[in-house]
């Protein structure tokens, strides 16, 4: 299917199939052809001062910068000279900036909000300052050999002329080079044969501040050009065996192919991770003492409390283990990015590297503005891989014209934007957050023509968001008669809930070149049919249409999928994961590599602990020492054959050796009595476990019942198109595509016929009674199905891999505000309710298969979770309740149970501290993650529980709402935003309800005297231990002008009043009598 053939709409149970082709579409604009000479950033003349005089930029070392260069960076960059490293001073003309309010000694009212946009030609300088610079070039490719003359110029220093300096304090900097040829800056080494201008420098200052000294760069670009004359002698004579072992193996060149791994384990030192073993066994000890004293010596005096905290204990008892243990092999890796390259893209042959289809899947334009999937799409479209390997499918599960036409905009931006990133190699390419970057963009960028382009880039991208927000505002209001495209045909999608699937490829094949001719990666927009009555599954049925229809149309081996406000942060995040799923020694093995979750916008307390730095450093890198990590949804390579149910491939055992000293008759007797019970085992076990193929062999295998093998050989096995159809659905092309394990498009397949099965693939009614969702794709049946699906995987033998590179592969935004936050954690847990309520629960799903102990404790963990909110609720009251009452949860304590008690403590602090230790997690991203984990337990933990109870058991669904993504608005701005949810209630109740408790103990405490302070401070510190966790929580209740809903204060105030006085009613503490109690006080009253 090539691009701009339109957008195809139909549906294959109606019979129709639509092309709308797209009219008046213009062609790729090129940039604008900018030429200069003079000015050593950007090229123009310098040109003069509104007095007629040069214009000098820096009045520290007479840097040549002309007046549009000089304006620029010091609104756009970091104001400060590129070769002195001196802020720019404002100049007289110059508009104001952040900065310039300490400088009065300019005053020029005039020019004080004037902002020059100087494109005019300017006069020519004839005296230019030709020996103050390290940095330039001269002239155009075009331009003749002009000879320039050594000017006298003054020389300068802090802003006034000196003429007396000893030549030995002049530095010597590399003048012009001629001949009319560019120079790339910075000038790696000086001509000789040229004459050097020597220029003043202050004597207080450093001389790297004068760009005098770059030795160590020198040195680092002789090791760098030894290094490449090495390899290039490598790989030309086919390798050196006499290298010497003591090298740095990073260093070494690639000597035998076949045997370098393209990654390894690097394990976390023993220095680090023994010492938090042995804390860990020390606590379970200790904990084992610490349960049997609160067992045997109940609170006789406050026996419910006592009880209830027991129960209590013992939970969150289970939980750390759970938790605790799958961390205790952790493991970091390393990938080798040049030997992928030197084993798979060896020069003057065709790119050997596996393709990838990478998934986007969005839903609401409203919520997930289109600039943010706009952003996600450049950055995929520009990624480091061999473009006919990478095809982008865009899944718009909303139907919605406004998605469509931003994504036809983001092709025709691609077509300048990639170019510009691969030709300047810059990091990350997504446009919105490289240009908010606040970096010296001078920096490692040689390039001459790199600043224009850059400039150009900028102003084609800001033209580009405004397209993109005009139709925005255009999509507010929803016409009448529904929205009709270009050529005046209905939209199709105008019923977000009955339209036909539809397809539209944008690039790809023929018309997908950007404006240097070059080929760009496939991008394809892609929205399944719905009609009513059926069941679409959400985001898990919208990513099984993607598979299909992918399927059909490129066939990738892998897969890659992200949400769409997560753009590729690293370019080469796609190499880094085939390191893992290319590599012959664990490639085989590895159903998905994923990588973890970083994010832009989030303040840099991170109050709400949104980055969730504990669990993605610490969780994840020990589960990766055992079966691998688990999906999170996102940021995640997959295997497309692991995603069809197949089971993992096993591995090879050494043949048995048996005894030949006995005689055959002795050894048949022995084997025949047990002969007709290992043959109906082995039988049994076939029959419910997957078929496996021969390892040598090529062709995949299904997870089916009652597929036998044929004549008994280990050669591949031929299932049924029957049975086939039954599992994969009735599209001969796509279930012939399953059968390449390393994918391709079926030989003589037509474009026609291709497109004729894409839209049959994504029809509303293809999945009814086949595997899809239970066997095959994204499982259904919870709404957090990255976790269900990760746990189907490694059920059926296969691990998966936790890849970490130096730079965030991925980046995306996180609610900023709690009600969002509080939400986004609400789904999460019901999702893990509605798994744990399933038959795919990891208490009793999956024996027998591949999945190992370790992780199935991790998986325990994570669907069990939520039911912790019940007990921490509960133990989070309690203070309050020992305060009001007076009774505390444990009796007196004696020393040896004072020591329990205290190695408790010290044993949990030990393991915190030994665990940030050895992840490098910093302690304020500790202790948030532990506040939150209190927050979250008491708000949306608890509503997460009763809402899975109610859909499961009284089939009561509740719809989860997409999580707004940031825009473009002030930074920060929502953090104060509260808005009215439900789940604001019990964590308010809570403090209010402590601070009740504690003002009560200590009015108690001051009326009853001196004795009763001591068994005070273990209430008030147990009170206090709720309120600190609660603390992000009270401070965003009570933030920047008192936005917390009325309804919530005044909910918690009556809840907790209620509380209090029914307390206060029914006591249970105090003893009971009918009457007054008399006793004779011994005096004769007559």
């Amino acid at each position: 299917m090539e691009a701009g053939a339109g957008l195809v709409a139909g549906s294959h149970n109606r019979n129709e199939l639509v092309v709308i082709r797209r009219d008046g579409e213009s062609g790729p604009k090129p940039l604008q052809q900018l030429s200069g000479q003079i000015c050593q950033i950007c090229g123009d003349d310098v040109g003069l001062t509104v007095d007629g005089d040069l214009f000098v930029a820096c009045n520290e070392c007479a840097f040549p910068i002309c007046r549009t260069c000089y304006e620029y960076e010091r609104r756009e960059g970091n104001q400060i000279c590129p070769q002195c490293k001196t802020r720019f001073k404002r100049l007289k003309g110059c508009p104001r900036v952040t900065g310039d309010d300490e400088e009065d000694d300019v005053d020029d009212l005039e020019h004080e909000f004037e902002w020059e946009d100087n494109h005019d030609s300017q006069y020519m300088a004839e005296a230019m300052l030709i020996g103050h610079m390290s940095y330039g070039r001269q002239g155009d490719i075009n331009t003749s050999r002009v000879v320039h003359p050594v000017l006298q110029v003054p020389l300068l220093t802090n802003g006034e002329m000196v003429d007396d300096i000893p030549p030995e304090q002049h530095a010597l900097v590399p003048s012009f080079v001629g001949g009319g040829v560019k120079r790339i800056h910075p000038l790696p080494f000086p001509d000789h044969n040229l004459p050097a201008q020597p220029r003043s420098m202050d004597p207080s200052k450093d001389l790297a501040a004068y760009g005098y000294g770059s030795v160590a760069w020198k040195e680092r670009m002789e090791i760098w050009k030894q290094k490449q004359e090495k390899l290039h002698t490598t790989r030309s004579n086919g390798g050196d065996k006499g290298w010497d072992n003591n090298e740095n193996e990073s260093d070494l060149p690639l000597m035998d192919e076949a045997r370098q791994p393209l990654s390894r384990k690097l394990p976390i030192p023993s220095s680090k991770i023994n010492p938090y073993r042995m804390i860990i066994l020390i606590r379970l000890v200790v904990a084992g003492f610490f349960f049997h004293y609160r067992i045997t010596n109940p609170a006789r005096d406050a026996y419910p409390l006592w009880l209830i905290s027991v129960i209590c204990e013992i939970w969150f008892a289970i939980s750390w283990i759970l938790d605790q243990f799958p961390k205790w092999l952790p493991i970091e890796r390393e990938t080798y990015l040049d030997r992928l390259s030197l084993r798979y893209e060896k020069e003057g042959q065709p790119s050997q590297l596996a393709s990838i289809d990478i998934f986007v899947s969005t839903v609401d334009p409203m919520k997930e503005p289109p600039l943010i999937t706009a952003n996600t799409v450049l950055s995929i479209l520009a990624v480091d891989y061999p473009v006919e390997k990478v095809s982008c499918y865009v899944s718009d599960d909303g139907a919605a014209m406004l998605t469509f036409e931003a994504l036809s905009e983001t092709s025709e931006f691609a077509k300048k934007w990639v170019p510009f990133c691969k030709k300047f190699s810059i990091e990350p390419r997504a446009p919105e957050w490289y240009f908010q970057q606040k970096i010296d963009y001078l920096k490692d960028k040689v390039h001459p023509s790199f600043v224009k382009e850059r400039r150009a880039m900028k102003r084609e991208y800001e033209e580009f968001k405004v397209r993109i927000n005009a139709l925005v505002a255009k999509a507010q209001k929803v016409p009448e008669e529904g929205w009709t495209m270009q050529d005046g045909t209905p939209w199709p999608g105008n019923n977000v809930r009955d339209h036909p699937g539809m397809i539209q490829v944008f690039l790809g094949q023929s018309g997908g070149h950007d404006i240097d001719g070059n080929e760009l990666p496939r991008l394809v927009y892609v929205s399944r049919e719905k009609r009513p009555g059926f069941n679409h599954h959400k985001k898990a049925g919208a990513m099984n249409a993607l598979v299909r229809v992918s399927s059909v149309l490129t066939n990738a081996p892998y897969l890659l999928n992200v949400d769409c406000d997560h753009y590729f942060n690293n370019s080469k995040a796609m190499r880094e994961a085939m390191c893992f799923m290319m590599d012959p020694l664990v490639g085989k093995q590895v159903c998905y590599v994923q990588f973890p979750q970083r994010f832009d916008g989030i303040d840099w307390h991170d109050r709400y602990a949104n980055r969730n730095i504990v669990f993605f450093d610490i969780n994840m890198k020990g589960l990766d020492g055992i079966q691998g990590p688990i999906y999170v949804g996102t940021g995640c390579c997959f295997r497309r054959q692991a995603l069809y149910g197949t089971d993992a491939p096993k591995k090879k055992k050494p043949p048995n050796r048996t005894c030949n000293c006995w005689p055959k008759w002795c050894f048949c007797c022995c084997c025949c009595t047990g002969s007709r019970k290992k043959k109906t085992a082995k039988a049994k076990k076939e029959k419910k476990k997957t078929s496996f193929k021969n390892a040598e062999n090529g062709a995949p295998t299904y997870a089916l019942e009652g597929i036998k093998e044929e004549n008994g050989t280990d050669k591949q096995n031929l299932t049924s198109e029957q049975k086939l159809e039954k599992k994969f659905g009735q599209s001969p092309v796509f279930v012939a595509s399953t059968l390449l394990e390393n994918g391709g498009l079926l030989k003589g397949a037509t474009p026609a016929s291709l497109l004729k099965e894409a839209i049959h693939v994504i029809s509303c009614g293809y999945e009814d009674k086949t595997d899809w969702g239970k066997e095959i794709g994204w499982i259904y049946g919870s709404v957090t199905e990255d976790i269900l699906t990760g746990f189907k995987m490694h059920c059926h033998g296969w691990r998966s891999i936790y890849c970490i590179p130096s730079r965030p592969a991925f980046k995306g935004s996180a609610p900023l505000n709690l009600s969002d936050r509080l939400h986004q954690v609400l789904r999460w847990a019901l999702g893990s309710v509605e798994i744990f309520l399933s038959k795919h629960c990891p208490l009793w799903y999956g024996y027998g298969g591949g999945l190992k102990s370790l992780e199935r404790m991790s998986y325990i963990n994570a669907t069990i979770y939520p039911w912790t909110s019940i007990p921490l609720l509960a133990y989070c009251t309690l203070p309050a309740v020992c305060l009001l009452t007076g009774k505390f949860i444990t009796p007196e304590l004696s020393n040896v149970a004072s020591l329990w008690f205290l190695s408790l403590f010290i044993c949990i602090f030990a393991t915190g501290i030994l665990e940030m230790r050895w992840s490098g997690v910093a302690i304020d991203d500790w202790w948030r993650n532990e506040q939150f984990w209190v927050i979250g337990g008491v708000s949306s933990h608890l509503f997460a529980v009763f809402q899975g109870l109610l859909k499961v058991l009284a089939g009561i669904d509740t719809n989860f709402t997409v999580t707004s993504k940031a825009g473009d608005d002030e930074d920060f701005s929502e953090l104060y935003t509260f808005k009215w949810t439900t789940l604001l209630i019990p964590p308010t109740t809570l403090l209010i309800v402590n601070f009740v408790g504690v003002v009560a103990g200590v009015s108690n405490a001051i009326n009853n005297g001196y004795e009763s302070w001591g068994p005070l401070f273990g209430k008030l510190f147990f009170s206090f231990w709720v309120i600190v966790h609660l603390y992000p929580f009270l401070k965003g209740l009570v933030g920047r002008q008192n936005r917390t809903p009325t309804i919530v204060i005044v909910w918690s105030i009556l809840l907790a009043s209620i509380f209090s006085l029914l307390w206060v009613r029914i006591d249970p503490f105090l003893p009971k009598s009918d009457g007054p109690l008399l006793e004779e006080c011994g005096l004769d009253c007559n």
